[in-house]
């Protein structure tokens, strides 16, 4: 990207951002999660922890479920900044496994409670008559979300 656009692009993770709605969100999370020396930044619409894996994984028995119910509880904190939003009326399917692990809205309350016990610095956004990653909110989130994000990133002085 550098050469192709003559940009300079920042290797400090605090100057690095992940961002997905959907499974884009639990894989942003993800790669954040695995890679903080690359990301400390996280935005997330309508993220999948829920257990949508298959097959089954002995190390994640319960898919993306896992990151709220062991995986953050169960791990030092890591040097990240987390936004995330969901909608009050998201994706919810008890019938695909019937193991109660399906609920987009109990799976990112969660997300919000587990990362509040271990004190990340963290924003969650309950959206009234919303959808899976809807496009309402995201046009009237994006910004605010955004500042969250970035909030604390260290501006450089002018150049002379």
């Amino acid at each position: 990207m550098e050469k192709q656009y003559h940009v300079k692009l920042t290797k400090d993770p605090e100057g690095r951002a992940t961002m997905g709605g959907s499974s884009g969100g639990s894989c942003a999370l993800i790669m954040a999660w695995h890679h903080p020396e690359l990301y400390h930044r996280v935005l997330t619409y309508s993220g999948t922890y829920v257990n949508q894996q298959w097959p089954s994984s002995p190390q994640t028995p319960h898919g993306a479920w896992e990151f709220h119910e062991h995986l953050i509880p169960d791990s030092p904190a890591k040097p990240l900044r987390i936004w995330m939003e969901v909608g009050d009326r998201d994706l919810f399917n008890p019938n695909v496994m019937r193991d109660n692990m399906h609920d987009w809205v109990v799976a990112n309350e969660n997300m919000a409670k587990v990362l509040a016990a271990k004190g990340y610095h963290y924003q969650f956004v309950f959206a009234r008559n919303a959808g899976h990653t809807d496009r309402a909110v995201k046009q009237q989130t994006l910004p605010e979300a955004l500042e969250y994000v970035w909030q604390g990133y260290p501006v450089a002085g002018p150049k002379n």
